[in-house]
């Protein structure tokens, strides 16, 4: 039997979604949240569950095709160019979105999907995408913790 790393297929399409998500909030400038609500849930699901097949494109032209589909437009907001440090890739932040929304859904027995909704959503997605703040770089327990108590510990 042929081994799929240490994560499940499920969990690496999530961290792909999480990626793209993040890759196209910083292509077109726009607030996590912003980004999330125009894709909808029906564009998140179809990114979730064809991540395999996604992840094998060039994400560019992935993400042009989801901008374009959703008429994402440019934002003014580059938490980049604003970072004072070392910038995280949008697979970093991916992964940290993508363990948050795994203890959120199993939290609240809810569907992964609902959960990054929720968690994109939520007061703690401005936090983790300030890259001048450590937020994105804690435990992901102290993640969730804060996210469960809807403040900062």
């Amino acid at each position: 039997m042929v081994g799929q790393g240490r994560e499940s297929q499920k969990d690496n399409d999530l961290f792909y979604t999480c990626g793209l998500i993040e890759y196209i909030s910083r292509k077109t400038k726009n607030i996590r949240a912003d980004v999330v609500n125009k894709l909808g849930k029906e564009n998140i699901c179809r990114i979730y569950d064809l991540a395999d097949v996604y992840h094998c494109d060039n994400i560019d032209a992935v993400s042009d095709g989801f901008i374009q589909e959703a008429d994402i437009v440019s934002g003014k907001f580059d938490n980049v160019s604003e970072c004072g440090y070392a910038v995280p890739s949008h697979w970093d932040i991916g992964k940290v979105y993508k363990r948050l929304i795994k203890m959120v859904a199993e939290y609240e027995q809810i569907e992964v999907v609902d959960a990054l909704i929720e968690v994109y959503n939520s007061f703690i997605s401005p936090k983790i995408d300030d890259y001048n703040s450590s937020v994105y770089y804690e435990n992901p327990n102290y993640i969730f913790e804060c996210y469960k108590e809807n403040e900062m510990l």
